[in-house]
């Protein structure tokens, strides 16, 4: 079995693949941990699938949080015995990353690209919905090209709350219409309205721009099944497509 982490910002998805088969998924929050304390909690995210540790025979992890990678590496090697692949703009998935400077794109960027290339073959534009908002372009002949970032769904519903005193924290979900008839729907609309509109002018601007017309759109992160609701654009929604890189890259490299 192989254990895959996606370490972000605000939130770690882990996932555990017997063979192509994601058997087992948990969404969690990044919080900074010791080696010990984040070995304990992988273990107990196993014991509630009866998961047997022996059982887990390679890892690989991509991380945007310097400060948990080398707690996350010490933690799969002491409590897994195995040694940790951890995904990075320098590991060498076969696929060309044409950026100015390949090291400061995210790992997670680069491992939604290259299975989304993977997945549903290129030209291909992945949206995850995060902590931020990327958007990252895949050539016709499979290159990475680089991307756009903005500001995720709920980093705008926390701006909005926290600098404006008598705006409140909302739920995400989609309001019967453009024209919110209370505060919450208001927000409501003008998130999830207005990022499904930032959505489909990035999308569009990339088509044209790169002359990508043919080029599809899945979306992955958490917020992506709502966003698509309300999107032109979004082809396909694939919640869980980078542990589905995490886990390619990582059998071709066993």
């Amino acid at each position: 079995m192989l254990l895959v982490l996606d370490i972000g910002n605000t939130n770690t998805v882990a996932g555990i693949y017997d063979g192509d088969e994601l058997i087992a998924q948990w969404r969690l929050s990044s919080i900074l941990h010791t080696s010990d304390e984040l070995g304990v909690y992988l273990l107990t995210l196993l014991a509630t699938r009866d998961i047997d540790p022996a059982e887990i025979s390679g890892a690989a992890f991509a991380s945007v949080v310097p400060s948990l990678d080398f707690s996350m590496m010490q933690a799969i090697r002491q409590y897994f015995n195995v040694e940790p692949l951890q995904v990075s703009a320098l590991t060498n998935t076969g696929m060309e990353i044409r950026t100015k400077n390949p090291r400061e794109v995210g790992a997670d960027r680069i491992v939604n690209a290259f299975a989304g290339r993977e997945k549903y073959g290129a030209p291909l534009i992945v949206a995850d919905y995060g902590t931020a908002i990327t958007f990252d372009v895949v050539s016709e002949n499979g290159a990475y090209l680089g991307g756009a970032i903005a500001p995720g769904l709920n980093s705008g519903i926390s701006a909005l709350f926290s600098k404006a005193a008598k705006l409140p924290q909302v739920a995400l979900s989609i309001p019967e219409s453009v024209i919110g008839r209370s505060t919450e729907e208001a927000i409501q609309s003008g998130i999830l309205f207005g990022n499904a509109g930032l959505t489909d002018r990035i999308v569009n601007m990339i088509r044209a721009e790169h002359g990508l017309e043919k080029a599809k759109v899945v979306a992955t992160g958490g917020h992506a099944g709502l966003v698509a609701k309300v999107s032109e654009t979004i082809d396909y929604v694939d919640k869980w497509l980078t542990l589905e890189g995490l886990k390619i890259i990582a059998n071709r490299r066993a």
